[in-house]
């Protein structure tokens, strides 16, 4: 049976993969983290293009039939010029977390965090305003979750301290609805929640994208109707760090992730 394919610059993706294997557990998963090239938050638009369309090439080898790009970067920068190049449906993770986000706010003031490349490109801004164009939005940078997370800080004083300084704009803001514009920052949701206040929104784009792939691949007929998907594990670079950092985003332990040097 063919496989959904997922891509990123590294681990973050795989809160992605898990909301896919929570929702669609019967699908085979195919996913590539670019780990010799990451971040691509840093590169520039021809680059994260460039890399994009290499990964795509890679995943269409092992035979998928939806591509999921499971980093907000490459969404941004890539993704508008890479869909029409290819015939299998491509899936990013701005455009169902921005749906989402402006269902979900009240008072039409949202907020983006992610990393430096996608607040610059202000693809969520832009995609936001296409929705309902009444809307606010309030768009941060927040480098340091990327590197917090990767090292297992989740809480304490100095998460907790950047936090709040990163986040102080979106309270003075008085946005209701926040987009984790990022794979790495669901797993620094309870703080973030936290500071922010119960009562605001925090969107996390894993689950709608699984909500999408979900519609997609009923819409066209190619849900996998037998039972227990296999879920393969590529990498370009470093499969062991890879995997010691996997079971913070994934939930379990990856035994077999693979090294590909001919992407």
């Amino acid at each position: 049976m063919k496989s959904i394919g997922v891509f990123d610059s590294g681990v973050g993706g795989l809160t992605v993969v898990k909301e896919l294997i929570r929702q669609l557990p019967n699908e085979n998963i195919v996913y590539f983290g670019d780990t010799a090239r990451v971040p691509y938050g840093i590169k520039s638009r021809e680059t994260v293009i460039r890399f994009s369309i290499e990964n795509i090439l890679f995943l269409l080898k092992q035979d998928v039939k939806l591509i999921c790009v499971a980093c907000n970067t490459a969404s941004s920068l890539a993704l508008p010029v890479i869909k029409n190049h290819f015939r299998v449906p491509i899936v990013g993770v701005i455009t169902p977390g921005v749906r989402e986000a402006v269902y979900a706010s009240q008072n039409k003031r949202i907020g983006v965090i992610g990393t430096k490349g996608t607040i610059k490109s202000r693809t969520y801004e832009i995609e936001i305003k296409q929705l309902d164009s009444k809307v606010k939005v309030k768009a941060l940078a927040c480098p340091l979750f990327v590197p917090f997370v990767e090292e297992g800080w989740l809480k304490g004083e100095v998460v907790e301290n950047v936090a709040k300084s990163y986040l102080k704009p979106l309270k003075d803001a008085g946005v209701d609805t926040v987009i984790l514009g990022c794979t790495h920052y669901p797993l620094l949701r309870p703080v973030i929640q936290e500071i922010l206040g119960k009562n605001v929104t925090l969107i996390d784009s894993a689950k709608q994208v699984a909500i999408e792939v979900k519609k997609i691949l009923a819409n066209e007929d190619l849900l996998n109707r037998s039972s227990g998907g296999k879920h393969r594990f590529f990498v370009s670079d470093n499969p062991e760090w890879f995997s010691g950092l996997a079971k913070r985003f994934i939930g379990k332990q990856l035994k077999d992730v693979r090294k590909v040097s001919n992407v």
